[in-house]
């Protein structure tokens, strides 16, 4: 009985709350687990082919308290502050999974799965970063929203998806994105009406 409440504690979800089914989908659709307060499995070689479970220490959490610190005075210095925090989560990862070497906008194309992040790749690690971060607290004007996708083959839109934050005040959803930056460059964040209309 003690292993399955042990198992069952290991396995609950960064957020205090339920994930909404989309959030969800993104960990079952690979069958990994949802974060941990501690823990997150990155996902890399496209659609999560690749795993490493990343344990997070005091060191890195401090590292991190620090980063979002810069963001308290407003939802935009926040925004700020969560660039900065994925970047430091990239760098952090690199040297470990050999992505230090990865490319913006790296798909199947590029032949070199075991060196880069795809759109979900990133949708899902910077998810798993967002709900660390704000089940330690570290989101004051934001909530981590459900994924958004955008992609028309009609008018020549290539498929793609991001990680989303919600502004708490207004409402206005907010695009995290990674995988269009290379390795250790800051990720786009615009509002969702922008970015879905980018190719």
């Amino acid at each position: 009985m003690a292993l399955v409440i042990a198992i069952g504690e290991l396995l609950a979800p960064a957020s205090a709350g339920q994930l909404s089914p989309q959030v969800a989908q993104l960990y079952s659709s690979v069958s990994i687990f949802p974060p941990t307060a501690s823990t997150m499995t990155v996902c890399y070689g496209f659609v999560c082919r690749r795993r490493h479970e990343l344990a997070f220490g005091a060191g890195d959490r401090a590292a991190l308290t620090r980063i979002m610190a810069a963001g308290k005075g407003s939802a935009a210095a926040e925004r700020k502050a969560v660039q900065a925090a994925v970047v430091w989560l990239d760098r952090r990862l690199g040297p470990v999974l050999g992505t230090d070497k990865r490319i913006a906008r790296a798909d199947f194309r590029y032949f070199d799965d075991k060196h880069n992040f795809d759109c979900w790749d990133t949708t899902r690690n910077t998810t798993s970063l967002l709900l660390m971060m704000q089940e330690w607290g570290l989101l004051k004007y934001h909530s981590v929203g459900d994924p958004k996708y955008r992609g028309n083959v009609l008018v020549l839109q290539t498929p793609h998806n991001t990680a989303v934050l919600v502004e708490r005040a207004t409402g206005a959803e907010w695009v995290v994105d990674m995988w269009t930056r290379a390795y250790a460059q800051s990720p786009e964040v615009m509002p969702v009406d922008q970015w879905v209309k980018l190719d």
